[in-house]
Order: C-alpha cells, then sequence, then structure tokens
C-alpha cells in the first residue's frame, strides 16, 4: 500500500468527485449554455474540492445518464478537453472514470495524465444497462500499449445497479481479482450513487485480503467516515459533499472541510 500514501501523502485518502455536467451526446447536455460553461462548473467544484483539503480528485461523466458500456467517442474527446482546460488549477493527483466503459476510462487516464482510473473492469453483470460484460485483459493490452503502465486502477468490483451473473462470494471474488487481474487497489459501492458502502461488505473483503488496498467506494460522509475508515483504506466520495447531501447539487466546501477536518482528527 506504499503507492497510496507516496502518491497522496496520505494513509487512508479522501479521493473527491468532480463530476462534469452532461456533454455533447447525452441526453441531458444543454447546447445554449455550451461546453464552456461545463467547464466553469467544473472548476467551481474543482475549487472548493481543493480548497477543502481533499487529498485526490477524480473527474467523471456523472450527468450521462443514462449510461453507456461502451461510449461515444464524443464523451471522451469532450472529458479531454475539459480536464485539459482545468489542468492549470488542478493542485492534487487526479484521475478519471468514463461511465461505464473501461477501454474509454484507460484513453481519457493516458490523455489526460491521469495518476489513476476508477471503473469496473472485471465481472458480468445483470444491470440496469442491460447484461453487462468486461474484458480485462483486452483492457490490460490496450492500457500497455498506449503506454499508461504507471495508471493505477482502482478495480470497483461492486458496481451500482448490477448484481454478479453467478452466485460468488465477494471475498472470493476479491482474492480472484487481486490474483488475475493485478488491480491496485478495490472498490466496495452501495446499490447506487451516494449510498453508503456496507461495513459488512468491507470487513469481509479486508479479513480476506487485508494487505491490500480497499476503498469504500459511496456514501461516505461526515456521520459515518470514522466507521468506514476503520475498515476501509480510503473513500471516494461524491454525493456527500454537495449542498444538502444530493448528487445533482454543487460542491459544498462547508461540507468538504467538515468531512477533510474529520478524516485529519483520526
Amino acid at each position: 500500500m506504499d503507492w497510496i500514501e507516496k502518491l497522496f501523502s496520505s494513509k487512508k485518502p479522501i479521493i473527491a468527485m468532480c463530476h462534469l455536467h452532461a456533454l455533447p451526446g447525452d441526453p441531458k447536455y444543454d447546447p445554449a449554455k455550451g461546453i464552456g460553461w461545463v467547464i466553469d462548473k467544473a472548476l467551481q467544484d474543482l475549487t472548493a474540492l481543493q480548497d477543502g483539503g481533499v487529498d485526490g480528485v477524480m473527474f467523471s461523466n456523472e450527468y450521462s445518464i443514462p449510461y453507456l458500456t461502451k461510449v461515444e467517442q464524443v464523451t471522451v474527446a469532450t472529458m479531454s478537453c475539459i480536464i485539459g482546460e482545468l489542468r492549470k488549477s488542478i493542485k492534487i493527483p487526479y484521475g478519471v472514470n468514463v461511465l461505464w466503459d473501461p477501454m474509454a476510462t484507460i484513453d481519457l487516464a493516458v490523455a489526460t495524465e491521469a495518476a489513476f482510473a476508477r471503473e469496473v473492469f472485471t465481472g458480468a453483470y445483470a444491470s440496469d444497462f442491460g447484461v453487462w460484460n468486461t474484458d480485462f485483459g483486452k483492457t490490460a493490452r490496450h492500457q500497455y500499449r498506449t503506454h499508461g503502465e504507471n495508471i493505477r486502477l482502482l478495480f470497483n468490483i461492486v458496481p451500482e445497479a448490477a448484481a454478479y451473473l453467478a452466485d460468488r462470494k465477494l471475498e472470493n471474488i476479491a482474492r480472484s481479482t487481486i490474483f488475475n487481474m493485478n488491480p491496485d487497489a478495490l472498490c466496495i459501492s452501495g446499490v447506487t450513487a451516494g449510498v453508503e458502502t456496507s461495513l459488512e461488505l468491507l470487513k469481509r473483503v479486508k479479513q480476506e485480503v487485508p494487505d491490500f488496498p480497499v476503498f469504500a467506494n459511496t456514501g461516505v460522509t461526515a456521520a459515518n467516515v470514522r466507521e468506514q475508515l476503520a475498515i476501509a483504506d480510503g473513500a471516494v466520495v461524491g454525493t456527500g459533499l454537495k449542498y444538502d447531501g444530493k448528487i445533482w447539487n454543487d460542491v459544498d466546501i462547508k461540507r468538504v472541510k467538515e468531512l477533510m477536518q474529520l478524516v485529519k482528527s483520526l
């Protein structure tokens, strides 16, 4: 787990989400406001997150609902443009996630020189998006072929709105994923973004792989961060940092500071 402290300067980092508003091609994209407005909103949230003291930031196309498991080219192109515009303002380690497309996530990480990337890289699922399959062997080869071998990969092994097609225990999935896929960290999620990660699931996975990084991936707030970080090796936080704790609101710097003060006190 040395890479975590080296990258984030924290033993149990808080990685904050910078949710990008709807992009060209998305049903909710507003062409009247244009990409400039999306960039302005992203900069506003990024500033609040950094000034609030988070350890890292991750950019995702959260507003691209309903999500695709293979995104259109315009999505990656636009996200790359936005992050490129923001780079001069980014002061902390950053990563990316193109929902829900592993190959596109690698492409974006390489193009923006992101330090890490999160995605559902493995498994086969029944989901709200249909039958959802992955092929990490192909993704890993693409990562190396595009010279992205130094990008740290956070594997979401409990994807939101989906269930494993096979009847497998999560702790067994965690162990076999580590053996077969060589991830850099595992992420455990609730049923949707903003839903608290089950402490029971975190415990089961950490007991199975005690020396491997495991992150709480959804639903971490000031109210539960003590319990979550008592088990997890860090957290990815989005909804809990928004005004009124609602995912589609802007980032609330007061909530960011409150959470980070609690984390540092731990």
